[in-house]
C-alpha cells in the first residue's frame, strides 16, 4: 500500500459513519490523485478553476469533483456543467450566476451556503444576519437550477481549540436554525462542510458532514 492510500484509510478510521472524506487535491499533481484514486477515493476538493481544468481531463470519469474555493462569476461557466458540488456559494450573486449558467446547461448544481464563521477578515461568506436577510427574501427559491445542500465554514487559523470549537458549534447552531426555518422538508439540505487537516476532529465532533482533508492525505503541499 503507497503513502497516500495509508494516508487516507488513517483518516477515515477517524470518521464516523455519515461523515464523508472530500480529499483536497488542490497544488498535488495528477499522480498523487490517482493514487487516491486506486484506494478507492472518490471525492476530491479543488480550489483554482484553472487548475482543475487541467486535472479533469486526465482522470477517470466518475470522479467527484468539489469545488472549495472562492470562484469568481466570471468563471463559473468553467464549471458547471461538470462540478459536484460548490462548497462556496457566497453571495447572492454568485448563486444567481450559477443558477443561469446550470439552466443553460441542463443541470441542477448542489450549493452549499458558505459562512464566514472566523475572526479573519480574509476568509470569504455571508456572515449569519447576511445569510439569514438572503433566506427571508425568498429570492433564492426562484434558483430553480440549484440545489441547496446545507453551509460550509472555515475556522480561524490558531492554535486555540477551544475557538475553534466555538466557531464550528455557531456553524452548527446556524444550520439547525435555517434548516428548521426553510429547509425542514428538503432531504437535499443536510451536509455542514466544515474542518481540515489540523482541525477536522473537532469539525466532527460538532457535527460535520463533510471534512476536508489535504495534507494529512497527500503531504505538504508544493506551491
Amino acid at each position: 500500500m503507497n503513502i497516500v492510500a495509508e494516508n487516507i484509510e488513517r483518516v477515515k478510521q477517524t470518521l464516523p459513519s455519515g461523515v464523508r472524506l472530500v480529499a483536497v487535491s488542490k497544488f498535488h499533481p495528477v499522480e498523487m490523485i490517482r493514487e487516491a484514486y486506486d484506494a478507492g477515493q472518490r471525492l476530491f476538493g479543488e480550489s483554482k478553476v484553472q487548475e482543475l481544468l487541467s486535472k479533469k481531463p486526465v482522470l477517470p470519469e466518475d470522479i467527484e469533483w468539489h469545488f472549495i474555493g472562492h470562484l469568481q462569476t466570471n468563471k463559473v461557466k468553467q464549471i458547471v456543467p461538470f462540478v459536484s458540488m460548490i462548497h462556496s456559494a457566497d453571495s447572492p450573486k454568485l448563486l444567481q450566476e450559477i443558477n443561469k449558467t446550470a439552466e443553460n446547461v441542463g443541470r441542477v448544481v448542489s450549493c452549499l451556503l458558505q459562512i464566514h464563521i472566523a475572526r479573519e477578515e480574509s476568509k470569504f461568506g455571508f456572515s449569519f444576519e447576511e445569510c439569514r436577510d438572503y433566506l427571508r427574501s425568498g429570492a433564492w427559491k426562484d434558483l430553480r437550477h440549484v440545489r441547496f445542500c446545507g453551509v460550509m465554514g472555515m475556522a480561524t487559523f490558531t492554535n486555540d481549540c477551544k475557538q475553534i470549537e466555538s466557531e464550528f458549534l455557531s456553524l452548527r447552531s446556524f444550520f439547525d436554525e435555517i434548516k428548521k426555518d426553510y429547509f425542514p422538508e428538503d432531504s437535499s439540505f443536510c451536509e455542514i462542510s466544515m474542518g481540515m487537516s489540523d482541525d477536522y476532529p473537532l469539525a466532527v465532533k460538532a457535527g460535520s458532514t463533510l471534512v476536508r482533508v489535504g495534507s494529512r492525505i497527500f503531504g505538504e503541499r508544493v506551491y
